[in-house]
């Protein structure tokens, strides 16, 4: 009911755009001036009425639900209060991951121990938190932007850098689908900063093609995680092995090391 409202609103905006007048409106549709008025004052708008006025102004429902999504305010990122409320649930950090990844509600509780209820209050928990938008039939509308990030060094960045140590780069990375590379040199703080635009440039690639993928079936797809990480750093074993200054010297230079 309240996305009907929104697109009832948007149509009175279209209309006061155009110049069209409830009366214009009305002889267009066969209603009198009073009919037209009253049916946007309620909002009382059936779908077949919806379509017969797009129509007579030259428009689709789709065009309408289009201006509507252009319109709207979309999250780039959370508070910290409401990441830290997902990191304090895993279901919910869990159906959040899947909803942006664009998971059908069905093979979420088909593929994890999420039972249809619990879902549902899930779902709800989402909707108040305005992480989502919860629609009739339990249809989801994601309220993220398309640039949507964890916050940097927020509650999820900081439980994913954990089990990043943990688990992420446990492997040997010989499979299907994985690469591991390291580098290692000196670098100045020009080449540095631009090693960090690049690093910037394949994530926003990476999330790009996220995005596009999420519209394959589920069995196309397999979830995936990337590292893009660069920072000055030097290996312990070297620190360990460099020679100790005495106290009151000054820093090692650059020329030195």
């Amino acid at each position: 009911m309240a996305q009907a409202t929104f697109l009832v609103d948007e149509l009175k905006r279209f209309l006061k755009s155009e110049g069209i007048t409830y009366a214009n409106l009305a002889n267009r549709i066969g209603l009198s001036e009073s009919s037209v008025k009253r049916m946007f004052a309620r909002r009382t708008f059936s779908l077949r009425r919806l379509e017969q006025i797009c129509n007579a102004v030259g428009l689709e429902i789709s065009d309408l639900v289009e201006m509507l999504s252009e319109r709207r305010e979309y999250l780039t990122e959370l508070t910290a209060e409401q990441e830290q409320a997902l990191v304090a649930e895993p279901k919910l950090l869990l159906l959040t991951y899947l909803l942006i990844n664009g998971w059908p509600l069905a093979s979420i509780t088909e593929q994890f121990a999420i039972e249809p209820a619990e879902l549902d209050a899930l779902l709800i928990r989402l909707h108040r938190a305005r992480i989502i938008e919860l629609l009739p039939l339990n249809r989801v509308r994601l309220l993220t932007a398309r640039n949507f990030a964890w916050r940097s060094n927020g509650p999820v960045q900081k439980l994913l850098a954990r089990q990043v140590k943990l688990e992420f780069l446990d492997s040997p990375f010989t499979g299907s689908g994985e690469q591991f590379r390291f580098v290692g040199g000196m670098l100045s703080e020009a080449s540095l900063r631009q090693m960090q635009q690049s690093i910037d440039r394949v994530a926003r690639e990476f999330d790009e093609l996220a995005r596009r993928d999420a519209a394959l079936p589920l069995a196309e797809r397999r979830g995936c995680g990337a590292v893009f990480a660069i920072r000055p750093w030097e290996y312990s074993l070297f620190t360990g092995l460099r020679r100790r200054r005495e106290e009151g010297a000054g820093p090692v230079s650059q020329a030195e090391r």
